[in-house]
């Protein structure tokens, strides 16, 4: 089952072709304060329509993308070596039920249970 979503003003669509197994909370500075919670694709499995714009920084590994117009950070993107998977921010599909703070050891997407598993 495909689920899709979408950066808080809606200029940034994502489809992905299934609810991920797990997502990863990645301690790391950037995520720790954006909240980004990681679902993991083969970036030709992942669609993503609309404009945006990279963030990178500290090992210039990613390119981390936010929508210019809300500066949701939507997913990111190797820079160079191919990591065989892309990052989806979790969050913004459709259907999220991730909680807040303290992190819950599971959340809800479409409808499907998956497991937050911290990084």
């Amino acid at each position: 089952m495909g689920v899709e979503g979408s950066c808080h003003c809606g200029a940034v669509r994502i489809a992905v072709p299934r609810v991920p197994e797990w997502v990863g909370s990645c301690n790391c500075s950037i995520c720790r304060r954006t909240g980004f919670l990681g679902a993991y694709y083969p970036e030709a499995e992942v669609r993503i329509e609309g404009e945006t714009v990279a963030y990178i920084w500290g090992d210039r590994m990613i390119g981390i993308r936010h929508c210019p117009v809300c500066a949701c950070i939507t997913h990111w993107l190797s820079l160079g070596q191919d990591l065989g998977r892309m990052g989806i921010n979790a969050r913004m599909l459709d259907g999220s039920d991730t909680g807040a703070a303290p992190l819950p050891a599971a959340c809800s997407i479409a409808g499907e249970k998956v497991e937050i598993r911290l990084m």
